[in-house]
């Protein structure tokens, strides 16, 4: 009597199961199902709405994913220069991608080539970097006037000499270059694991290899087209560069605040074998930008190579140092009194207008044209490390200490 309890309860079981394995799964984004929910009309039926199976895409090359939250905007230190321009304001930021590091001569070169063979001459000339910004009539900088864009020994030094404009320029390149090697591959290579595929027939898959200098053709609704590549605005850059990751408790209450990209209020690894290093590139002192031979304290006189010093958090380099960083917005002193407090943006000619500052006779700097650069570099005293801090620049000035990275929306999520 007792085995055939138990077996009728295994009988209950399996059927509970069975029974809960075959329940209606709910649409999602990515599996909306076979009909609509509304209309019951089938999708992708002859001439009728195509909504076609979608895979996610992996991340564009060299981008982190930074997860989104709440965060506290703003310097936390001193207000040395007495601008009273980033006061602290809570927002909230979507989650997005960075690249890892900043752009590097080389893939500046990269840029510049494809520029070079697809473009005008006048287009070309416009994209070159300002190499001059390292000369200085009482200085001997003439070899990083010569070598520092093109030799290779340095290949992984960030660029510089590149203005907003410029920048800006790159990152649209930069978004039709990789969507087409990211289709190209996919197309060619069918069902690769590093490719995307398409389930386009090999002729096809060829034509449109052949093809991949073209502009991209392909459609949003097909899921196979990364967002564009653009800077940073600034609020994502200052969340990013704090990587507050791991510093919360259970109850969403943060343990510290950090005054640089890293904790504590040093510039030097704590602790462990690589204790008493600095954790960033940065001019400590009138005429020390890398302590003395031998015992040198950052390793770098002028700019470093990208990850030759520990990343954030957030695994980014050199969100300290190293170089200045564009970002999307436009200067105005008082930001922060209009920013919206999610996924804040200056933009240019909205509020607070340009005619409010007397540029005409030299009594301000401010226009429509001057836009913010963070996170500090080789030239600037540890006060610029802190990501709170903010400068500003005409969108078409360069110098030796600005160079920039690459930003991306994340698709397909609500935070």
């Amino acid at each position: 009597m007792r085995s055939i309890g138990i077996q009728s309860l295994s009988l209950v079981l399996m059927v509970l199961v069975v029974a809960s394995s075959c329940k209606k799964k709910d649409p999602t984004s990515l599996k909306p199902g076979k009909t609509s929910s509304k209309t019951g009309m089938a999708y992708n039926a002859k001439d009728g709405f195509q909504v076609k199976q979608y895979k996610a895409l992996p991340a564009g090359p060299d981008l982190v994913f930074i997860e989104g939250g709440r965060f506290t905007m703003g310097s936390l230190e001193e207000d040395v220069m007495g601008t009273r321009d980033n006061l602290e304001r809570t927002v909230s930021i979507q989650s997005f991608y960075m690249d890892e590091t900043e752009v590097a001569n080389i893939h500046y070169l990269e840029f510049l080539d494809a520029v070079q063979r697809d473009s005008s001459e006048e287009f070309y000339r416009r994209a070159l970097p300002d190499t001059n910004v390292w000369f200085n009539p009482l200085s001997f900088n003439d070899s990083y006037v010569n070598m520092y864009l093109r030799h290779p020994g340095f290949r992984l030094y960030p660029v510089v000499g590149v203005s907003w404009a410029q920048a800006t320029d790159y990152c649209t390149w930069r978004t039709n270059a990789v969507n087409q090697s990211m289709n190209a591959q996919g197309t060619a290579a069918g069902k690769s694991k590093k490719g995307i595929s398409l389930g386009k027939k090999k002729k096809e898959a060829q034509a449109e290899v052949a093809s991949a200098s073209a502009p991209s053709t392909m459609s949003v609704e097909s899921g196979y087209v990364l967002p564009n590549y653009r800077l940073p605005t600034e609020a994502e850059w200052e969340y990013a560069a704090k990587g507050m990751i791991g510093t919360q408790y259970a109850d969403e209450n943060q343990s510290n605040q950090r005054i640089y990209p890293w904790d504590g209020s040093t510039l030097r690894q704590p602790r462990g074998r690589k204790q008493g290093t600095m954790l960033a590139n940065f001019k400590r002192g009138r005429g020390d930008y890398a302590g003395i031979a031998g015992r040198s304290n950052d390793g770098a006189i002028i700019t470093q190579e990208i990850r030759s010093y520990p990343p954030n958090d957030n695994g980014l380099y050199d969100m300290a140092g190293n170089v200045n960083e564009w970002v999307q917005d436009v200067y105005r002193p008082l930001s922060y009194m209009d920013f919206n407090d999610l996924n804040s943006l200056r933009r240019d000619g909205y509020m607070d207008e340009a005619k409010n500052y007397d540029s005409k006779n030299n009594n301000s700097l401010i226009n429509d044209k001057i836009r913010v650069y963070k996170g500090g570099s080789w030239s600037d005293v540890a006060y610029w490390l802190s990501p709170g801090t903010r400068r500003f620049m005409d969108q078409d000035s360069s110098t030796a200490t600005v160079g920039f990275r690459c930003a991306m929306i994340s698709t397909g999520r609500n935070r």
